[in-house]
This record gives structure tokens, C-alpha cells and sequence, in this order.
């Protein structure tokens, strides 16, 4: 009797190769991104009235393409991702990164559809992906002596400024 029952219990047919359920409250696209900020976030506002930060993050696409016939490997791309936060603490954070700084992104992953009868050269025509930040982490600031020399270059020019 036992043996029926585990024969029964574990025939293959009743093991699923995928699930069938349906989509949960606690679903979500989680995308994680290890980049360099390509220039310092910028803050914009919607249309209520309500402070966003928006920056692009450049990440190397990797493995590079495989080799051609002639066994030259071309170099790896870049890709730019646009990133939008919302929190007013992160914010604040934002606003103190330099272009440069290598940083480590958690985003939720958001695709929305092309609206119906929307032109195509318009952005309601077209699909759109939204990344909206959830943690963000320093992992390298910018090398320090490129914003030297642009201080350097800024206060000799004040001082030339001041001269006159």
C-alpha cells in the first residue's frame, strides 16, 4: 500500500517545470548596476510641485563581443541607464556626488507600454523603462585631482576677475 501511494506521490507528471501562479502583490523587477555616474544628478520637479533627482549611471557590457575572423576582439560598449529617485533622504544624498564616483544601484525595474494611437516619435509612442532608485552605495569617489585642477582654474580666473 505504501509503495502504491509513493509511486503515485512522485510520478513525473505530477512535478510542475514551471509555475502557473498568479502574479502577487510582492512580485517586482529588481535591477542592480555597477557603474560610474556619468555627470553630477540633477534635480528636477513633477508637475505637483515635488522634488526627483534624476542621474545616469554608465555601466560596461560585458563579455566583450567574440573575436572576428581575424581574431581581433572588438571593444566591450557602454551602456547608459537613467535613474529617478524619489525619497527626500536620498536626495539630499545625491546632491553631495561628484561626476565620476563608481556607484552600486538597487532600482525597481518598471516597463510601460507604448499608449494606442500614440505617434511613434514621441515618447507616449514608444516603450519606456523606468528605474526608480532604491539604495544607492558608494563604492569609489572621482579621482580627486581632476576637480583640482578645475578649482585651480575657477580661483585663478576669480583672482584674474578681482585684478581688474
Amino acid at each position: 500500500m505504501l509503495s502504491a501511494l509513493r509511486s503515485s506521490v512522485l510520478r513525473p507528471s505530477s512535478l510542475r517545470a514551471f509555475s502557473t501562479s498568479a502574479t502577487r502583490r510582492y512580485d517586482l523587477a529588481k535591477l542592480t548596476l555597477v557603474g560610474t555616474l556619468v555627470r553630477e544628478p540633477e534635480a528636477r520637479f513633477t508637475k505637483s510641485d515635488k522634488e526627483y533627482m534624476v542621474y545616469t549611471v554608465a555601466t560596461t557590457d560585458y563579455p566583450p563581443p567574440p573575436p572576428d575572423s581575424n581574431g581581433v576582439r572588438a571593444p566591450s560598449t557602454s551602456t547608459f541607464h537613467r535613474v529617478l529617485s524619489f525619497s527626500s533622504n536620498q536626495i539630499r544624498y545625491l546632491k553631495t556626488l561628484r561626476k565620476g564616483t563608481k556607484v552600486f544601484v538597487e532600482a525597481n525595474y518598471e516597463v510601460r507600454e507604448p499608449e494606442p494611437g500614440a505617434d511613434p516619435s514621441t515618447p507616449r509612442g514608444q516603450r519606456q523603462i523606468f528605474l526608480r532608485q532604491e539604495a544607492i552605495r558608494i563604492l569609489t569617489q572621482p579621482r580627486h585631482s581632476d576637480y583640482s585642477e578645475e578649482s585651480t582654474q575657477s580661483s585663478s580666473e576669480e583672482s584674474k576677475l578681482e585684478s581688474f
